[in-house]
């Protein structure tokens, strides 16, 4: 599934990142983001072996995982913890993600 391959692209590039967040907020706002980037690409890896209104639950909790991790983007980037070209890659890599995972919420919806 495209949605899988994207998501382990994303991990990819942003675990190496908050590595250098400030050690002040390693185990807060740090810690957060990576949670909920490794939940999110977890959850989708359940919701794959689902079917029903099981599956669409599980979606769900994907896409508040999805919210999740673009607010600690956002904060990530107003404190300068990644430049305007990161946080521009890295938007554009989750709104990919978030568009994969509204066509697959949409579909189990209908099933």
């Amino acid at each position: 599934m495209v949605i899988l391959t994207r998501t382990f692209d994303l991990l990819e590039w942003l675990l190496p990142k908050i590595e250098r967040f400030p050690k002040l907020y390693r185990y807060s706002v740090t810690r957060r983001l990576m949670d909920a980037a490794l939940d999110f690409q977890e959850e989708l890896f359940r919701a794959r072996k689902l079917r029903g209104s099981s599956r669409h639950k599980r979606l769900l909790e994907c896409d508040a995982n999805l919210d999740l991790i673009r607010l600690y983007l956002r904060l990530a980037h107003q404190w300068q913890w990644l430049s305007d070209g990161q946080y521009e890659h890295v938007s554009k890599q989750v709104t990919e993600i978030g568009r994969l995972l509204g066509g697959w919420l949409k579909r189990s919806v209908d099933q």
